[in-house]
């Protein structure tokens, strides 16, 4: 028996810090990678790009966005 392959599209259009909403993506897609019957795509677009930049400040009291998403890399797919 086969098990169908669950593809999730996760786009990110806000800036890394400020609010959570990138950082509530990026943990979402953390959680969903770790299921082998899901296939989970980051895409990055107008300030969301900034999540990706390298050599990031974070700010007291936030989680380092880079971080998060280089490890998501490593087992999904992003695009900038």
């Amino acid at each position: 028996m086969s098990t169908a392959i669950q593809n999730t599209l996760l786009i990110i259009n806000d800036g890394p810090y400020g609010n959570e909403r990138a950082y509530n993506a990026l943990r979402l897609a953390l959680n969903l990678v770790k299921r082998p019957e899901t296939a989970v795509r980051i895409f990055l677009i107008g300030d969301g790009v900034a999540c990706a930049r390298r050599g990031q400040k974070t700010p007291d009291g936030f989680y380092n966005v880079e971080r998060m998403l280089k490890s998501l890399a490593r087992r999904g797919e992003v695009a900038v």
